[in-house]
């Protein structure tokens, strides 16, 4: 199924059967991405969503000069643009960072949906409330955290969303990105990335060897990172440390 991982962890048992096969006849043929592919471009009209099925893709925007700001990084499960629904463009790119499936969901199909299914029509909305959730804390972190805190912060985020949709187990997931796409992500050079993950290591608090991170001791890093799930709105169960 398509949309098996779609709000895994997160009021998934609000989605009824035929929801879930109304969104998949809504689905256009499954698709594989390159990595580092531009999806959409800022400003470009947009007629379809874009529902991530395996791999990892980001938003960004970039400076005058180049450099890159990513302003979220998903996982499977997510709808990666569902604001450009009402809005038809967005204000920044969308990429692949590795290797993606993606399924695309055309939008006179939502609007079906929408119309149809008001149930559905809650948690779709719910779905891009998420990302606005995530936003506000992407500006806490960026904003008011140091160098370490946000680095631990981000592995935080990414772990308990990929937890949402079991492929985490608490403690062990795997993160195919680059030191430069942490960077990216936290505001930070490769060279102070690569300090920060040392300094991680040496605190005993995570360990990131050929892409796979394993937190050694979460409710420190919790701690250290000012790191609280309850913007991520994942299910109680899922939570519990």
């Amino acid at each position: 199924m398509t949309f098996d991982k779609f709000l895994l962890g997160r009021r998934r048992n609000q989605l009824t059967e035929a929801d879930l096969a109304a969104l998949e006849q809504a689905a256009g043929p499954i698709s594989a991405l390159s990595p580092r592919h531009m999806l959409i471009r800022e400003g470009d009209p947009v007629s379809m969503s874009t529902y991530l099925v395996d791999g990892f893709m980001c938003r960004y925007k970039d400076d005058r000069e180049g450099y890159r700001q990513l302003i979220a990084v998903h996982v499977p499960g997510d709808f990666v643009d569902l604001h450009a629904y009402p809005l038809k463009r967005l204000d920044h790119d969308v990429a692949t960072m590795t290797a993606c499936t993606i399924a695309q969901v055309p939008h006179n199909r939502l609007d079906e949906i929408m119309a149809e299914r008001p149930g559905m029509a809650k948690l779709l909305w719910f779905s891009t409330l998420l990302d606005a959730a995530m936003h506000r804390e992407w500006i806490f972190r960026l904003g008011r955290l140091d160098a370490i805190q946000r680095l631990g912060h981000f592995f935080c985020e990414i772990e308990m969303k990929l937890r949402a949709v079991g492929m985490s187990d608490g403690r062990q997931f795997h993160l195919p990105v680059t030191q430069a796409d942490l960077g990216e992500a936290c505001g930070l050079t490769s060279v102070h990335v690569n300090r920060m993950l040392r300094e991680l290591r040496e605190r005993d608090l995570l360990t990131v060897r050929a892409h796979q991170v394993t937190f050694i001791d979460p409710p420190a890093l919790y701690r250290l990172s000012e790191f609280n799930a309850d913007y991520l709105f994942i299910d109680d169960s899922l939570t519990e440390h």
